[in-house]
């Protein structure tokens, strides 16, 4: 094939990825009738059939899916090198895409990465909010945050937090209405506001443990979110019990807006680390976001 039709097989990746000629249209930056130009015309060269298209959808055949899953990479590698090679300047430079829940963001990524982008001008920072567990490879991320048990062995992963802990949590007005839970199964008995998981499609399960006995609780209740803190602000307005991160609902405990229950079952999970495939060390900007996300304990 022709160097010039390079930008057509971009083009016919980022249809594959998408799954959508308006979605990839928006990402290149053309209209959806030259982009489907583009790959007719791409298709017509080849004499082959790359993508099925139906009125609904737009999916990969044999062939599309054989270029997606061995020429997509090498032009991810020369991406990767021509972004190495530009930050051989004094300043290093490039963008880092990141997923994260919003309270890694929160507590984490966003405090340590605000000083280093003030120090790197030229490094930019895309930090998207999903509790999806999203492939870092399959949907173009150089960094994805998980607690450490979470993590793919494939990946390298560098812990950016503490070992965390969780609390069942509830506000005074509410537990004052209901008897306390005394075991996990008493939380069914409960308004518990759950978390939604958008990739399983279904409520998360609220995991606990005591001694050796674990179990998985799927609570029910009023009201779910697909986001921490609307978790925490509903179980401040009094609407039941929710499943947080200790250190999120400790300055509420403290002041007395909250109370624990089953803290004797509440676990510690590993902590949060950011996790990325090793292809990605190569980068000078990389390597200064890593390293600023690095957790070091404090020393006495």
């Amino acid at each position: 094939m022709p160097r010039e039709n390079f930008n057509d097989l971009l083009a016919f990746i980022a249809v594959a990825r998408e799954r959508s000629f308006t979605r990839a249209a928006a990402q290149l930056g053309v209209s959806q009738s030259a982009l489907s130009h583009t790959i007719r015309a791409l298709e017509s060269r080849l004499g082959l059939r790359l993508l099925t298209r139906t009125t609904r959808s737009v999916s990969p055949t044999e062939a599309g899916e054989r270029i997606l899953r061995t020429v997509a990479p090498r032009f991810e590698e020369i991406e990767a090198e021509l972004t190495a090679v530009t930050e051989l300047r004094d300043m290093p430079a490039g963008t880092i895409r990141i997923t994260a829940t919003d309270y890694a963001t929160n507590t984490i990524l966003w405090p340590k990465l605000s000083k280093l982008l003030r120090k790197y001008p030229e490094i930019k920072v895309e930090i998207i909010t999903d509790y999806g567990l999203s492939d870092i490879v399959a949907d173009r991320y150089d960094i994805g945050v998980r607690n450490g048990d979470q993590v793919a062995k494939d990946m390298i992963a560098v812990r950016i937090a503490p070992d965390m802990k969780m609390s069942i949590v509830g506000s005074p007005a509410y537990l004052e209405k209901q008897p306390l839970p005394k075991t996990p199964q008493d939380l069914m008995a409960h308004n518990c506001i759950n978390l939604r998981l958008p990739t399983l499609g279904v409520f998360y399960a609220w995991e606990l443990k005591k001694g050796s006995r674990e179990v998985q609780v799927r609570v029910e209740g009023q009201l779910a979110f697909n986001g921490t803190y609307h978790m925490l602000d509903a179980a401040l307005a009094g609407y039941g019990l929710a499943y947080l991160p200790s250190d999120l609902a400790q300055p509420h405990v403290a002041a007395g807006r909250l109370a624990r229950v089953l803290d004797d079952w509440c676990p510690t999970f590993p902590g949060l680390h950011a996790y990325y495939a090793s292809r990605s060390e190569s980068s000078r900007a990389m390597a200064l976001v890593i390293d600023s996300l690095r957790y070091r304990p404090k020393t006495s």
